[in-house]
């Protein structure tokens, strides 16, 4: 996952993606945070696909080392463009997150999405 997550951050840096954090295999990224920009969802689709296929040319090169069935896997995406509120959640880790109906539907995108299709759903007025 390192490997895969270190070339995430490289196209991250390319196009302006924020990288909020990673949780085990998922890696939440945002556009328009902390500024606002126009293209935020042209520029998150994007950034979906080019991670897409930088994965699927990862994968074939970690297969000599990782076993049979490595350029076999898949990634699911989710993203929404809608509103969000961010904050630093404080404790022993503090670490920056988001919250909100955005982030709610992201989370139900990726977990019934098909593999290796990203897929966008733009909301251009707060979900209720």
């Amino acid at each position: 996952m390192e490997t895969v997550y270190r070339e995430f951050d490289i196209e991250a840096r390319k196009l302006g993606v924020f990288k909020v954090e990673t949780v085990g295999d998922c890696y939440v990224a945002v556009t328009g945070l902390p500024d606002p920009r126009d293209d935020h969802a042209i520029v998150i689709a994007k950034y979906a696909v080019r991670c897409l296929l930088k994965f699927n040319v990862l994968t074939k090169r970690l297969e000599a080392n990782l076993g049979p069935g490595t350029a076999s896997l898949g990634m699911r995406f989710g993203l929404h463009s809608g509103p969000v509120t961010a904050g630093v959640l404080r404790g022993e880790k503090s670490r920056f997150q988001l919250f909100g109906d955005t982030i709610n539907v992201v989370s139900i995108m990726y977990s019934i999405c098909n593999c290796n299709r990203p897929i966008l759903y733009h909301c251009s007025t707060p979900c209720t």
